[in-house]
């Protein structure tokens, strides 16, 4: 806030303290004062009860020694009050006796020369008036000139988006942004058609006006939009879209303006804005109507970015991870002529993204980061510089020179399982706990292509009191039916093997049983694979409604086929579940040995289950 702004609030201030003050003690000397006839002042001056009296001409005002009732009438009504002041008029023939009498009962006596004069008395009458209204325009004429400078007024129309040109740079380029060759490729023709336009204007080329980067949270799409300020050389315009949106209906329109203008100033030049999910959802959908100020944002950056004012130097790259909640009309070609899709890197893409976080880390010899990447499947980027970010912190914390392998996985271990609680469990608990993690297990490992046992630990870990750990070999894109099968089975082989050994159940298997549920709900529903329901997709709300797209989805199918789904669900779980049943049974002496090393050793890893069940061979499941 500048030096302008300040005095105009002080003032503004100083005003409004000078009013109150002025309206406080005039309306507290009419509260204290009345007007009373002059037969009643001749009585009170009788009865001794005169103070003072000061004479103006006719006019007599005066104090009260005691405080009299007075009698008014106020909006017709008859209000009678205590005053200890007054006022009245001498009447037209003087009154000769009255000074002599003043006198005798010992009154102060004040006499002024004359009457105030007429301009007096009015200047007097319109001086609140003229200070309220030099206040207004002082006010009115800062708030014109502030519109015009920047001011504290005129900061509400002005975009507030940070530029990096000339002045200023990013340090971040391409070479800093690992894996996302496709999507480096598509950004790079930006940067050098801005670079040299003229190469593609040769053959009649034209830049998209627009780049949409589409991806879930953290898969690097701000880092991208970062390496794109770094590799141009141009002007580079980075605003948040939740910046726009101000409780004033119009001002993120006028900052839209604002920007653009900007950017067309220092054309060429890109303007980025993340998370642009904020302006740009549906118009016209939504609870209770549409949000005015949210609109007429959007409005306005649908008529910059394709409207009746062409410009071919400005480029605009957004970012979202909920592409279905936009506007048709912002993605459509001539505004997003290009969506960039980001996915969750591969495990490749994972090794060249650890390496590049660990270069500014003190690293240990002999870190395989493979070993890591291949052991973090879904991990994006933000997930992998955390875990960098852990064991670094896990190294300070244990006083070593450089980061191991050994906290490398400890974090990753924190990440992927939560960390690790110290409780007090009973021998009897710690034997549930045994063998219901035994159960998943050994189910995992009797089963032809589950993914292999990572870890298997009965030391609780964030909700959990045990946890078996599995790690896809490579990612995967598609599941089979059977995979998905026996998942389910290895997810009831902890509640089966609790069954089989103690004759009861426990509450251990709540998260493996919503687990399945939910996973057998999709096959059946989404995914096609049950022989009674057939080819056909059900939505029975797998997803939450989101405000501004619909408030609930319609249901299109019969209570009938309702009925046939809930049967085929369970008949699918039931069918998973035997199997467990019946493979612990065989195998029971093998769930005994893991269960007693679990009990013994707390955690046994991938290399150490097989060491304990060898020799086992899978087995295919009965249909």
């Amino acid at each position: 806030m500048n030096q302008q702004a300040w005095r105009t609030i002080l003032f503004m201030m100083l005003a409004a303290i000078l009013f109150n003050m002025g309206y406080s003690y005039l309306l507290r000397d009419a509260q204290q004062s009345a007007e009373i006839s002059y037969s009643r002042f001749r009585s009170e001056l009788a009865g001794n009860n005169l103070k003072k009296v000061r004479f103006k001409g006719t006019a007599v005002r005066g104090e009260f020694l005691k405080k009299i009732l007075v009698s008014n009438t106020v909006q017709g009504k008859e209000v009678t009050r205590e005053v200890g002041a007054f006022s009245t008029t001498m009447p037209a023939p003087a009154d000769p006796a009255l000074i002599a009498e003043l006198t005798a009962h010992k009154v102060e006596i004040i006499a002024a020369s004359t009457e105030a004069s007429p301009l007096m008395s009015f200047l007097l009458s319109i001086l609140p008036w003229l200070l309220i209204i030099g206040v207004w325009w002082y006010i009115a004429r800062n708030v014109r000139n502030q519109m015009g400078s920047g001011g504290m007024f005129g900061s509400f129309a002005k975009s507030g988006a940070k530029m990096y040109g000339t002045g200023e740079k990013v340090n971040v380029t391409f070479d800093d942004v690992a894996g996302m060759e496709n999507s480096k490729l598509e950004l790079k023709e930006i940067v050098d058609y801005l670079k040299e336009p003229e190469k593609f204007r040769r053959v009649g080329g034209k830049v998209p006006k627009g780049v949409l980067l589409v991806g879930p949270p953290g898969t690097g799409k701000t880092l991208l939009a970062r390496a794109v300020a770094g590799e141009a050389g141009v002007n580079f315009f980075t605003i948040s879209a939740s910046q726009f949106i101000e409780m004033f209906v119009g001002v993120g329109a006028s900052r839209v303006r604002d920007l653009f203008t900007s950017a067309k100033k220092g054309a060429p030049s890109i303007i980025f804005i993340d998370e642009i999910d904020a302006v740009g959802r549906s118009r016209g959908t939504g609870l209770g109507g549409g949000h005015d100020e949210r609109e007429q944002t959007l409005n306005q950056l649908l008529s910059e970015m394709d409207g009746f004012d062409q410009h071919e130097e400005v480029i605009v790259l957004a970012a979202t991870n909920r592409p279905d909640v936009l506007d048709p009309a912002l993605l459509r070609p001539g505004r997003f002529d290009r969506h960039v899709v980001i996915e969750r890197p591969d495990w490749r893409d994972r090794e060249k993204i650890l390496r590049v976080h660990t270069r500014k880390i003190a690293m240990a010899e002999g870190i395989d980061f493979v070993i890591i990447a291949k052991g973090t499947p879904g991990m994006t980027g933000a997930d992998l510089e955390n875990l960098v970010n852990e064991a670094a912190i896990l190294a300070s914390r244990e006083g070593a020179a450089a980061v191991t392998m050994a906290h490398l996985e400890q974090a990753k271990d924190k990440l992927l399982m939560g960390g690790e609680r110290k409780m007090v469990i009973s021998d009897n608990e710690k034997r549930i706990t045994a063998y219901h993690e035994a159960g998943h297990t050994l189910i995992a490992t009797l089963l032809p292509g589950t993914d292999p046992i990572h870890k298997v630990t009965i030391i609780p870990h964030g909700m959990a009191l045990g946890i078996t750990q599995q790690l896809p070999e490579d990612d995967r894109y598609y599941y089979p039916r059977s995979y998905l099968e026996n998942r389910l089975s290895v997810a009831l082989g902890g509640r089966a093997a609790e069954r089989l050994v103690f004759g009861e159940v426990s509450t251990g298997a709540k998260s493996d049983l919503k687990m399945v549920t939910d996973l057998a709900e999709k096959m059946v529903c989404q995914w096609g694979m049950s022989e009674k329901i057939g080819p056909v997709v059900f939505t029975r709300g797998e997803e939450h409604p989101f405000l501004g797209l619909k408030l609930a989805e319609e249901k299109g199918f019969s209570e009938a086929m309702a009925w046939r789904i809930d049967q085929e669900i369970i008949a699918l779980i039931r069918q998973c579940e035997k199997v467990a049943d019946r493979l612990l049974a065989e195998h029971r002496a093998r769930l005994d040995a893991l269960a007693k090393a679990l009990q013994e050793e707390e955690t046994l890893d991938g290399a150490r289950v097989e060491e304990v069940l060898h020799p086992v061979r899978r087995v295919v499941p009965d249909q």
